[in-house]
């Protein structure tokens, strides 16, 4: 099945083949002389953020000692497209993405009727809304789910559903498939602050055939 180190929307890490798009981390939170996910820490830092998996030519082993003097450095955790990274709370980094990163502060400050944000007020904003204790927080929404952006996802009971056009799609590790499933009081798992930035202009990077438009 692969090291456990692939995010779902609900900001769980599971084991999977498949890495998807994006790379990213939360800190240190593996054992690298095991390969190994800490069996119960999730998050070392506020400062979720997802990156991109290649850089500079720049060579990362996953789960190894990567960092000065032979310490473990970060933790490589991987999504399978930026609506996953950011329905888990996670951000695009500033280092190697700082274009897209820019754009994200600029639409989440705009849409959240802030001055201009850095980084830690924003990694702040969000933690507060990532977590209800160690569980994913889910927010509840006014109106038709149809009038989200493209980007957001909603929970139906433990299903994430990717919204798109009007249209659903279900989550899996390994991609979408459109969904008819009819919806009982569906909650945001995209925590609502991004929602904001993404309804100011911010456009999402989505794994869908279809939505090549998208960036």
């Amino acid at each position: 099945m692969g090291i456990q180190n692939r995010v779902t929307p609900f900001g769980c890490v599971i084991a999977h083949t498949a890495h998807g798009l994006f790379t990213g981390n939360r800190g240190v939170i593996h054992n690298a002389a095991e390969k190994k996910l800490h069996p119960t820490q999730r998050w070392t830092t506020k400062a979720w953020i997802y990156c991109l998996c290649e850089f500079k030519e720049r060579k990362r082993e996953v789960f190894g000692a990567n960092g000065p003097n032979g310490s473990p450095g970060w933790t490589n955790l991987f999504f399978l497209d930026a609506a996953t990274a950011l329905a888990a709370g996670d951000r695009p980094c500033f280092h190697c993405q700082r274009k897209r990163a820019t754009e994200f502060q600029n639409a989440f400050s705009t849409g959240n009727n802030l001055s201009l944000q850095k980084a830690p007020q924003i990694d702040a904003i969000l933690h507060a809304e990532r977590l209800h204790g160690r569980n994913k927080q889910l927010h509840g929404f006014d109106g038709d789910w149809r009038a989200l952006p493209d980007g957001t996802m909603i929970a139906q009971h433990r299903t994430a559903l990717l919204i798109v056009k009007g249209k659903m799609y279900k989550w899996a590790a390994g991609g979408y498939t459109q969904s008819t499933e009819s919806l009982e009081r569906p909650l945001l798992l995209t925590p609502p602050t991004i929602v904001n930035a993404m309804q100011a202009g911010f456009d999402v990077q989505i794994n869908l055939p279809d939505t090549a438009h998208l960036r």
